[in-house]
């Protein structure tokens, strides 16, 4: 996908090893809900303890924002330019800002931008969802309306997807500002309300959160579909197809068990994305809702 450069005037960027010029204000959404892309990755793939990624999720849920402390002293500029993955995502986080900032106008809802953080230390501290290790994977903290990245994931991601462009990686920063969106909407803290008042259906409603969020991503890559490249949406579909809770189950040698669910099948997850990019219309992202 051919990104514009990015442009610090109009991105919240900072590195939790090292960096930031600017700090996001610490605000509670209402979503409880520190979504993590690969919620299972660490637990099925990777043998980390699920406890300790659930962590951060809880954390959301009963933590209030705390102050977050200055960071280092490199620049955004400095933070952006560090590597090829972090000119990346700076490049999709402005071009995220730019395409979402003016929808959220055109239907009266204050918008207000995520921060990035792209973490290095392999752990790193949120103001109000807990911590997190980089086997957690990219999440959002809807406490402090930041999306928490290290790196080093997307060559995991390379491996699991058996591609290594760049659509790929750009699905997942896109899908943690999904969570944003539903963070600014209200469906999160509809959605939390809604699973503290029904337990069992917990985990359906989460997986339905996380659909929401890749059909957001889908939004975001249709309405810029002039900078969408030849093998862009099959990297993405490949990507969608290897996060699945039942491919990473069968992967892990375990028996697919659909309440065990909380991001949605591959064909589920492909096809969330697909919807929201051959629409380029957020409105089609409802499907997955009515709180009517």
């Amino acid at each position: 996908m051919r990104l514009n450069p990015f442009d610090t005037s109009k991105i919240k960027v900072r590195s939790s090893n090292g960096g930031g010029r600017r700090m996001p204000g610490g605000r509670a959404g209402g979503m409880g809900c520190g979504t993590i892309v690969i919620v299972a990755i660490g637990a099925l793939v990777f043998g980390v303890d699920p406890g300790q990624m659930l962590g951060v999720v809880e954390g959301v849920q009963q933590q209030s924002p705390q102050p977050q402390t200055q960071a280092g002293q490199r620049s955004e500029q400095e933070i952006c330019s560090s590597s090829q993955y972090a000119t990346e995502a700076c490049a999709a986080l402005t071009s995220l800002n730019e395409t979402w900032e003016p929808e959220f106008a055109r239907a009266g809802i204050e918008f207000q931008q995520p921060f990035l953080d792209l973490f290095q230390t392999g752990r790193v501290n949120t103001s109000g969802c807990g911590s997190a290790s980089s086997a957690s994977g990219p999440f959002y903290c809807p406490a402090d309306m930041g999306i928490y990245i290290d790196t080093s994931f997307y060559d995991q991601l390379a491996r699991m997807s058996g591609t290594g462009g760049d659509f790929a990686r750009l699905y997942v920063i896109a899908h943690e500002y999904g969570h944003h969106i539903q963070n600014l909407t209200g469906i999160a803290g509809q959605v939390r309300s809604a699973q503290q008042q029904n337990p069992r259906n917990r985990n359906q409603l989460q997986v339905r959160m996380e659909l929401q969020a890749d059909c957001y991503a889908g939004v975001w890559a249709g309405k810029n579909r002039q900078l969408i490249e030849r093998g862009d949406l099959e990297e993405g579909m490949r990507a969608a197809a290897s996060i699945g809770d039942d491919t990473l189950q069968r992967n892990a040698g375990q028996r697919i068990n659909p309440e065990g669910f909380t991001h949605g099948t591959s064909q589920q997850r492909m096809e969330a994305l697909r919807r929201g990019l051959d629409s380029a219309d957020s409105d089609v992202c409802n499907v997955y809702f009515d709180f009517g």
